[in-house]
C-alpha cells in the first residue's frame, strides 16, 4: 500500500508521454509496505505493553457516539455530507521534523511491536498493527476503536514501535504521534496458530488484501478522480477509521472510514471476511464539493511489465513479469470478456460500455511457477481481484488504462467503473460492491476460458513473414473439453477495417483445449481491436477474447 505521487497522465490521446517517476514512487512506497509486513511477521523479543494511553491532541474528539446516539454508517454519511458543504481543509502535517525527514532506510527501520497489537491478548480472530508515519507517509490518519456505535480514539504511542539501526531510539521515544500512516489487520488464514497479514490500509485511499496461499500484488483504492484525463488527478485520503473491536467467535471484522479531498467527501463501510477467497463488502456514499470530470468507482491498480503476449525488446531470464495478466468483465447478459493486458509503447485506453455488469476485475490466471521462474517475487501467487456490483449500477463504462513502463517497480495498470451520471457540485452518489481476493475468484461455468495469448511474426518456421503477425489463443475448460478430437468447433472472428485476416485455423491442444491461430496484417498504424469466441451448434461455448493489437504487439 502506498502514498503515491500523482499518476501524471495529461491527455487521453494514445501518443501522450507519461511521467514514469510518479509510478516509481507509487510502487516503491507499496514495496515498503510489503517490507514492513514481512519484517513484522518475524518473531521478536517481548516488550511491556504501554499502561496508559497518551492524551488526544487538543481539538480532536476522544469519543464518537453514545449509548443513546450510536455512531452508525448513516451518521458518518451525514457528517461527510455536511463537510462537503464546507471549504476543503488540507491536512495540517504537524509531524515533528524528525519524523517528516525520515528517508527510506530510516523509515523501514521502524517496526510495530507485534506484542503490542490490538486484541492480541483476547481470544479473537483478528489483531491490528499500525504503520509509523514519515518518509512519503506525511499525512496521518486517526484510528477509533469501539463497539455498539461508541468509538474511542486509539492513540498509538512511541513505545508501540521498535527503532532499529541506523536510528537512535532515544530520539523517538518522546515524539508525539498525531495519528499513524495506516494499519494492517492480521488473521489466521493459513493455520490456526499463526496470525498472517490479511488486509492493509496505507497511503491515501489505498488498500489491499490476501486470500489463503497468496502474496501481496495488486492494490485497490477507495476512489479514483480524473485518472488519465487532461485534468490533474486527485488522490482522496482516508482521514479517519472507525473499527469495530472483534468479539470471540466473530469470523469477520467491520470498519468505517472518512474520505476527504478538494473535490468531494465520502463515507465508507468495509466488512472483511477472511478465507481461501477473502471478501470485502464495500458501501460508499460520495458527496461532491465541485464538478468532477471522471469518477472511478472500485479502482484497481496493478503491474504488467511483460508476458507471453508482450515480450518486445525483453532480455530477461524470466518468461513473464506481472501481478495481473488480464481484465475480466462479466456482462449483464452472461457474456464474459477476457482482455489480456500488455505494456504498450504509448498510453493505451480501452472503454467497455456496460449496463449493470455482473462483475469486473484484474486477474492473475497463470498459476504455473515455470512461466515466471522468480523464486523471490513468486508472481504465480499474486491474488486476483474481482469486483461484484451489489444492486443496480445502471449504465457506465469499465475503463482500462495501460501505461508504458520499463520496470516492474511501476504500477502501470488501472481499471475502474465510470458511471454515466455526471458528478456535479452538491450532488451525491452511492455504490455497493463485494471484492473477491484470492488465487481463483472466477465463478465456475460451462464456458471455455482463455489460458494463453501468444504473438509473433507470421509465415512459418522455414519462411517467416515480417509483414504479418501470428496470434495463437488457447481456450481450455468448460464443456468443450469433453468433446472428441474430431468435434466441429467454429471460431467467430471479428477484425476491424484496418486489419486483414490472412488465415485462421483451429487445433486440439494436448490438454484437451482448443487453439485458434490467426495470421494478420495491419493496413495502417492505428490500433486494431480484435475479437474471438467459439461456437458449436449455433451456441456460444467460450468467453470472448478481446485484444488491442498495435504495431509493437
Amino acid at each position: 500500500m502506498c502514498l503515491c505521487s500523482r499518476l501524471r497522465v495529461c491527455s487521453q490521446t494514445h501518443k501522450q508521454p507519461v511521467n514514469h517517476k510518479s509510478f516509481a514512487s507509487r510502487r516503491t512506497a507499496l514495496k515498503t509496505g510489503v517490507a514492513l509486513t514481512l519484517a513484522a511477521l518475524l518473531p521478536r523479543p517481548g516488550f511491556a505493553q504501554e499502561t496508559e494511553a497518551p492524551t488526544p491532541p487538543v481539538g480532536q474528539p476522544a469519543t464518537v457516539g453514545a449509548p443513546d446516539a450510536p455512531f452508525t454508517f448513516d451518521e458518518l454519511a451525514a457528517r461527510m455530507q455536511q463537510r462537503a458543504g464546507e471549504s476543503y481543509s488540507a491536512p495540517a502535517n504537524d509531524l515533528p521534523p524528525e519524523i517528516l525527514d525520515l528517508n527510506y532506510d530510516e523509515h523501514r527501520a521502524i517496526r510495530f511491536r507485534p506484542d503490542h497489537a490490538l486484541w492480541r491478548a483476547e481470544p479473537v480472530e483478528f489483531h491490528l498493527q499500525a504503520f509509523y508515519p514519515g518518509w512519503v507517509f506525511k499525512e496521518t490518519t486517526k484510528v477509533f476503536v469501539g463497539q455498539n456505535g461508541i468509538y474511542n480514539r486509539h492513540d498509538f504511542a512511541p513505545s508501540d514501535f521498535e527503532y532499529r539501526p541506523p536510528l537512535d531510539p532515544s530520539k523517538f521515544q518522546d515524539l508525539p504521534l498525531d495519528g499513524v500512516a495506516g494499519f494492517r489487520i492480521h488473521a489466521p488464514i493459513e493455520r490456526p496458530d499463526y496470525f498472517d497479514e490479511l488486509v492493509t490500509f496505507l497511503g491515501a485511499s489505498y488498500f489491499r488484501a490476501l486470500g489463503t496461499g497468496t502474496r501481496y500484488g495488486l492494490s485497490a483504492r477507495g476512489l479514483a478522480i480524473n485518472t488519465a484525463t487532461s485534468e490533474t488527478e486527485e488522490f482522496p485520503r482516508f482521514s479517519a477509521f472507525y473499527i469495530d473491536a472483534p468479539k470471540p467467535g466473530d469470523s469477520r471484522i467491520r470498519l468505517m472510514a472518512e474520505l476527504d479531498s478538494p473535490s468531494l467527501t465520502g463515507a465508507y463501510s468495509f466488512l472483511i471476511t477472511p478465507g481461501p477467497q477473502t471478501t470485502i463488502d464495500v458501501t460508499t456514499r460520495l458527496f461532491f464539493r465541485t464538478d468532477v470530470n471522471r469518477v472511478g468507482i472500485a479502482p484497481l491498480t496493478s503491474m504488467y511489465t511483460f508476458g507471453e503476449n508482450d515480450r518486445f525488446g525483453r532480455d530477461d531470464f524470466r518468461p513473464e513479469v506481472h501481478d495481473s495478466d488480464g481484465l475480466c468483465i462479466r456482462r449483464a447478459d452472461g457474456e464474459k470478456l477476457w482482455r489480456p493486458l500488455k505494456n504498450p509503447e504509448n498510453l493505451a485506453m480501452s472503454y467497455f460500455q456496460e449496463t449493470s455488469p455482473r462483475g469486473f476485475g484484474l486477474l492473475q490466471r497463470d498459476r504455473d511457477f515455470s512461466h515466471y521462474e522468480d523464486i523471490e517475487a513468486r508472481y504465480e501467487l499474486r491474488p486476483s481481484l474481482m469486483i461484484e456490483p451489489l444492486g443496480d449500477w445502471g449504465k457506465g463504462t469499465v475503463e482500462l488504462v495501460e501505461i508504458p513502463t520499463d520496470s516492474e517497480a511501476n504500477d502501470n495498470i488501472v481499471a475502474f467503473w465510470v458511471p454515466e451520471a455526471r458528478a456535479e457540485a452538491g450532488g451525491a452518489m452511492e455504490f455497493s460492491y463485494r471484492m473477491h481476493w484470492g488465487l481463483d475468484v472466477e465463478l465456475e461455468d460451462n464456458q471455455a476460458k482463455v489460458t494463453g495469448t501468444f504473438i509473433g511474426v507470421g509465415g512459418n518456421a522455414a519462411d517467416a513473414d515480417l509483414s504479418t503477425h501470428r496470434i495463437a489463443i488457447n481456450f481450455e475448460g468448460g464443456s468443450i473439453a469433453k468433446l472428441p478430437a474430431d468435434a466441429q468447433i467454429e471460431p467467430l472472428i471479428d477484425v476491424p477495417d484496418n486489419t486483414r485476416l490472412i488465415h485462421s485455423g483451429i487445433a486440439r491442444l494436448p490438454s484437451g483445449g482448443w487453439r485458434i491461430a490467426l495470421e494478420l496484417e495491419k493496413t495502417d498504424s492505428q490500433p486494431a481491436e480484435l475479437r474471438v469466441k467459439l461456437s458449436m451448434l449455433q451456441r456460444i461455448v467460450s468467453e470472448t477474447w478481446l485484444y488491442q493489437w498495435t504495431n509493437r504487439t
